[in-house]
Order: C-alpha cells, then sequence, then structure tokens
C-alpha cells in the first residue's frame, strides 16, 4: 500500500484569481504527494506519470462547443485545447477506477464529459457570483449552503446534511442538464447543481465549490468549515491509498 499516494493535479495558464498551490497545500495536508500537470505538455494519457489519484482544478469557462451550444457573449474565455486534455484525463480515471475529485471548472467539465450541458451564465449575483469586497479591489465569495444527499459519497466523506460553501462561479450545473450515469448529490437552495458523484465508481466527486481555498478564513481556514473542505481531501487522499493498496 502507497503511504502517500500521488495526486495528479492540473494546470494551466487562463486561470486567474486562482492558486494551485492551495490544491497542492490540501493534498500534502491530507496526506497525499501533490504531482503538478500542465495541460499543456499533454500528448497521450500512455505518456502521463504515475499517479493513483486525480484532481481537475478550477479556470476558464468550459467551451459551450463542447456540449453543442452557441457561445453566449456572456462567456467570454473559453481554452479548447485544456478542455481537451482534461476531458481525456476524467475519462481515463472513470476507464481506470482512480479516484477522482472534479472541483468548479473540473465539475463542470465532468457533467460535460457525461454528455450533460451547463446554464452559460447565472443572471443573479447573489448567491453564486463572486463579487468585490468592501476594498473594492479583493474578489470576494458569494456563501449559501449545500442540501447533501443521504447515502452519497458526498455524506460519507462529510458526514453532514448541510454544508455552508463559498461560491464563485457564473456557469451551473442544473438538473435538466445533468449528465448521464451522473447522481446529483449536493443541491443549493436555488435548484443549482453543486455536487455530483459517478456511481459505481471507487471514488468520483464533482464540487461546485472551492474547498482548497484558504484565504481570508474561506474553507481550509476555518474549522467550521472543514465538512466542506478539509475532510473532502482527507476522504480522497484516502480513497486515492486504498486504491493503490
Amino acid at each position: 500500500m502507497t503511504d502517500r499516494p500521488r495526486v495528479l493535479i492540473t494546470r494551466a495558464e487562463d486561470v486567474l484569481g486562482e492558486d494551485w498551490d492551495d490544491y497542492a497545500r490540501c493534498i500534502d495536508r491530507a496526506g497525499g504527494e501533490p504531482v503538478a500537470f500542465d495541460c499543456a505538455s499533454f500528448t497521450t494519457v500512455e505518456a502521463l506519470p504515475p499517479f493513483e489519484g486525480l484532481i481537475v482544478t478550477a479556470g476558464v469557462d468550459v467551451d459551450p462547443a463542447a456540449y453543442g451550444q452557441a457561445q453566449s457573449d456572456r462567456v467570454t474565455v473559453v481554452n479548447p485545447d485544456r478542455d481537451r486534455v482534461e476531458s481525456a484525463l476524467i475519462r481515463f480515471a472513470l476507464a481506470g477506477n482512480v479516484p477522482l475529485f472534479a472541483i468548479c471548472r473540473g465539475f463542470q467539465l465532468l457533467n460535460v464529459v457525461h454528455g450533460g450541458s451547463l446554464l452559460q451564465h447565472i443572471e443573479e449575483r447573489e448567491p453564486h457570483r463572486a463579487r468585490r469586497a468592501e476594498d473594492g479591489v479583493t474578489i470576494a465569495s458569494g456563501w449559501h449552503e449545500v442540501a447533501v444527499r443521504p447515502g452519497s459519497l458526498l455524506a460519507a466523506a462529510t458526514g453532514e446534511e448541510i454544508l455552508r460553501v463559498n461560491s464563485r462561479h457564473h456557469q451551473a450545473v442544473l438538473p435538466g442538464g445533468l449528465g448521464a450515469d451522473l447522481l446529483a448529490t449536493g443541491m443549493a437552495p436555488d435548484g443549482v447543481v453543486e455536487a455530483t458523484e459517478a456511481p459505481g465508481h471507487t471514488w468520483a466527486l464533482g464540487v461546485q465549490w472551492h474547498p482548497e481555498r484558504p484565504e481570508m478564513a474561506e474553507m481550509t481556514d476555518s474549522p467550521a468549515l472543514r465538512s466542506a473542505s478539509t475532510a473532502l481531501f482527507e476522504a480522497f487522499v484516502a480513497a486515492c491509498r486504498e486504491a493503490a493498496g
């Protein structure tokens, strides 16, 4: 059994306002070995470095062409090459029963890989979209609750029925656009899907929020929010360790 399972964490140049080191820090603290994977370096899945788990991270919008829609004027930056690479990684992990943790953009891409679609823009800023903080410069998160599906992977990882989470997205997964063979396991009060899992897979979880963020006492820096942040990384690394053994 691998004591410190290697976790491949995707990284791309298009990520604004996000810090790859936040993901790495969470994996390290949970007992895993973070392995950076530059999406631009991808050739084939056969050439990937050895790993026991995969995290697909946040970033720019998924190209609407990937789910058969025309790009609206509210979607300004896409990266089809990154979509292609991370989609291949997700499929590889699912096919090989490799533990998978998909976060924010990764959560949305997991849905698209399963044939689902996205709402291209949430018009109302509350409670999901980021906004300027009181200083007028800092980008602050929205906040809301997530109802956890009983008996789900999310319930097992968090031990909670209700989670308090940060929110920084303008696109969303809606129940009508849920991908085939995915189960919605976390729901916001307004009906936006906040977490999904792939039943039958060893450990495949997607969350719309940012469990990795430490800034301004968000998530990992807040003991009160441990269930929706640190506990998820610990459960993921434990699954990686078990799968490797």
